[in-house]
């Protein structure tokens, strides 16, 4: 499919990828949004928090939303999304990772980009309600990486789900983890890693087998919690041998239902290996917008929305 063009023009004070990311991520806030807790039982017997909002009138249609790392079901991208597909007639699914509703997981493995198990679980959870005629995925960053690995590794899709978006995905997890190495995003990398290893001090009580306080001292990057945590948690080698075996640009070519993948050009997280242009025009389900700016699930509008917002109801409508 041709790249899409962009319709994204901020306003000159989110034309820096800094400021829209951050302001996206602390200053948003979205109100008037109603959500309901419920919880679904794993088949490896732990448990996701969905976040479930409604629309005015009974709907037939669902959009499942799934947030990036250390994300969970408030945050401003996950209810400002919720929102606006509510006012569109939708209902909203918000989910939460393992160990990200604000109760620790189960078990001793947690959640990570490629965990496409879970979202499967998901997935056939509401096909199961059989409330749903139609359903679509909104996935953020590692949200939308496991989304984009569960449409093209080649199971049998749903009927329902008709349509997907991803946004600011890191498609290619090491040039990503590259990107987070640099100066420039010490400050998110900081944030992420603080996050990270506060989590890990739950699991070494509960896991003391598993994981040590000597090796939990020793984290001091993202590819150190990786090689740590990540790969020893999910039966991976190593930290590169998750990278590898997870990134969703291998499985693009798989994708057979429409699905928007919109990457920012200055989101300072994507390397150049995130921009699968090749893949995008070679395969005419997947439309690849990439505005000049937006920076990290930023694309702030004047109004409180967001650019993504806008244009995944605009894109799934034209595919209900």
């Amino acid at each position: 499919m041709p790249i899409v063009p962009s319709e994204y023009s901020p306003p000159f004070w989110f034309r820096n990828s800094h400021t829209s990311t951050i302001y996206a991520g602390l200053f948003r806030r979205v109100k008037g949004l109603e959500q309901k807790r419920k919880r679904i039982i794993l088949p490896d017997g732990d448990f996701l928090d969905l976040d479930w909002s409604y629309a005015e009138t009974p709907s037939r249609k669902l959009v499942v939303l799934l947030h990036g790392l250390e994300g969970h079901g408030q945050r401003p991208y996950m209810t400002g999304s919720a929102k606006m597909f509510n006012t569109l007639g939708f209902d909203a699914c918000a989910v939460n990772f393992r160990g990200c509703s604000g109760e620790t997981n189960l078990l001793f493995r947690s959640y990570h980009s490629g965990a496409t198990e879970d979202l499967e679980a998901v997935i056939e959870h509401v096909v199961s309600l059989d409330t749903y005629t139609s359903i679509y995925i909104k996935g953020f960053s590692l949200g939308g990486n496991m989304t984009l690995k569960y449409l093209g590794e080649g199971r049998n899709i749903p009927k329902q789900l008709k349509a997907v978006v991803a946004v600011s995905v890191p498609c290619d997890l090491h040039d990503s983890l590259i990107q987070l190495q640099k100066t420039q995003n010490a400050l998110y990398s900081r944030r992420f890693i603080n996050h990270l290893v506060n989590k890990l001090w739950f699991k070494n009580q509960r896991f003391p087998k598993q994981i040590s306080v000597t090796e939990i001292k020793a984290i001091r990057t993202l590819k150190d919690f990786d090689d740590i945590y990540t790969s020893k948690a999910h039966g991976f080698k190593d930290a590169m041998d998750y990278y590898v075996q997870c990134s969703s640009k291998q499985f693009l070519p798989g994708i057979g239902i429409p699905t928007l993948l919109v990457n920012a050009k200055d989101d300072s997280f994507l390397g150049s290996s995130c921009y699968p242009v090749k893949e995008a025009r070679n395969n005419p389900s997947l439309y690849l917008d990439m505005p000049v700016y937006g920076g990290h699930v930023g694309f702030n509008e004047r109004g409180n929305i967001s650019y993504t917002e806008r244009i995944a109801g605009k894109f799934i409508a034209e595919h209900e």
